[in-house]
């Protein structure tokens, strides 16, 4: 797949924490430019928040207000105004339900104090600390006390909206958005904040809007990489051809898209388009086996660094790695075996073999440490493994992919694996087993594939007796 356009989420993708570009993604940009790849923004921010983004980095265009208002270096590409019934409407409904609301022209977001406040650097920041659970009753008592200090008058939202008005953002949380939306459903409602809602017009999104870049700058929909970290990020990521979900993102960014990174604050940007082979670089290599390249994503993310240079284990580094698959072997025993006694009977078998397997070894080599060695038992044991997959009649392609999603759902919301401080264990986060155990999805893919076969079997039969 030829890359011809690379777009950036902004918050939670393009800037870290600290509200800042990271270096090794500025390092990014450069690189694609100089590769003569266009390089460009979608977010739900407004034009006047992106310029100086615009600016500083030389990007080439813009998709703002979740499509709304599209701009490149020199000129509006496209600019798709809320009609004004539609915003007296919403202004009205703010009004009777006490709602604060704000107004996104070209050159400012205007309104609710409240949401002024809800987009400075402070809030962004402090609200990371907030837990979901908590965010109606965050949001009401807030909104309670600034709305008493600094109420938001009608007069002043229908003044605003003599010039073009690109966005409305509402201070809803999900379930309340929900209701409003269904009073305005020729409106379109999109969030990347659990404390408020952005209006647009049906029709519009951040895909769209690169589509209608592309239209422009002559690349199609499926030539586009997006990165993005929320849930307005959702329809961008479905739709691209290579989509990139942050490790700072929400489950449903990471379920979406091809490919997670690490998060924002961890040279997010720069190690997925490494991975990609879109960055030139001689330090990183990725592999023609895609489930290769998927172990490496996760070691990337869990340990912040791959090893690039191949090299031979160490005799300690060895028996811990043989730990893990030994334990596997158990687990594949446990799993074979219909009672207590026939599993302690594999035991022992497995004890003999190794016995067995030791003196084999020591009659046909002596003990140095050798990559031709290890490089070759591991193969071996690769190829062994595939040929169980092959005498069981299971196809391990999505299997393994489901176990991939379970072990990159280990990654915390910070974007960090996160150890047990006594056995160094990777920890899970709480949701995991709800979201991510691998078990219940690989039960139905095996379902799926057995379903498959015996259809196959009475299609064949149908097959034969038509036949006679």
């Amino acid at each position: 797949m030829e890359i011809k356009a690379v777009f950036f989420d902004i918050d939670g993708t393009l800037i870290n924490d600290s509200r800042t570009v990271l270096k090794s993604t500025e390092a990014a940009i450069n690189s694609l430019q100089e590769q003569g790849i266009l390089v460009g923004l979608a977010t739900g921010r407004g034009p006047f928040f992106v310029k100086p983004f615009m600016d500083k980095l030389d990007l080439d265009f813009a998709v703002t207000y979740n499509g709304q208002y599209i701009f490149s270096k020199d000129r509006v590409v496209s600019a798709t105004p809320i009609d004004k019934q539609s915003l007296r409407d919403l202004i009205a409904y703010a009004k009777e339900h006490r709602k604060e609301i704000s107004l996104g022209t070209e050159q400012a977001m205007q309104g609710s104090k409240i949401m002024t406040f809800g987009m400075s650097s402070f809030s962004q920041w402090a609200t990371q600390f907030i837990p979901r659970k908590m965010t109606r009753t965050v949001s009401h008592g807030f909104n309670k006390i600034v709305s008493k200090a600094l109420p938001q008058h009608e007069e002043d939202l229908l003044k605003l909206i003599q010039e073009p008005i690109y966005q409305v953002l509402i201070l809803a949380d999900p379930a309340e958005s929900a209701k409003i939306e269904a009073d305005f459903p020729h409106l379109k409602f999109t969030r990347s904040s659990p404390y408020a809602a952005d209006i647009i017009n049906q029709g519009m999104s951040k895909l769209e809007g690169i589509r209608l870049v592309g239209q422009e700058y002559g690349f199609d929909i499926h030539q586009v990489m997006a990165f993005g970290d929320s849930d307005n990020d959702l329809e961008m990521l479905s739709g691209v051809g290579l989509s990139i979900a942050m490790g700072n993102g929400t489950s449903s960014v990471k379920e979406v898209a091809k490919h997670t990174t690490s998060s924002n604050s961890q040279d997010g940007i720069h190690r997925a388009l490494e991975h990609f082979g879109i960055l030139a670089s001689e330090k990183v290599f990725v592999s023609r086996d895609h489930h290769f390249n998927k172990v490496k994503t996760f070691h990337g993310v869990m340990d912040e660094s791959t090893q690039e240079e191949p090299i031979a284990w160490t005799p300690e580094e060895a028996r811990h790695r043989a730990d893990f698959k030994l334990e596997e072997v158990v687990e594949f025993l446990r799993a074979a075996s219909s009672s207590e006694e026939e599993f302690d009977q594999s035991m022992a078998r497995m004890h003999e073999a190794l016995d067995k397997a030791a003196a084999k070894v020591r009659s046909k080599s002596k003990a140095e440490i050798s990559l031709v060695g290890q490089v070759d038992a591991l193969i071996d044991m690769l190829y062994f493994t595939y040929g169980s997959f092959v005498l069981m009649g299971v196809d391990p392609e999505r299997i393994f992919d489901i176990v991939h999603q379970a072990n990159m759902g280990k990654i915390f919301p910070d974007g960090k694996a996160h150890f047990d401080p006594v056995t160094h264990k990777i920890l899970k986060p709480d949701d995991w087993e709800e979201k991510y155990a691998p078990e219940p999805a690989i039960e139905r893919e095996l379902e799926r594939q057995i379903q498959a076969y015996q259809r196959n079997v009475e299609k064949a039969q149908k097959e034969t007796k038509d036949e006679e």
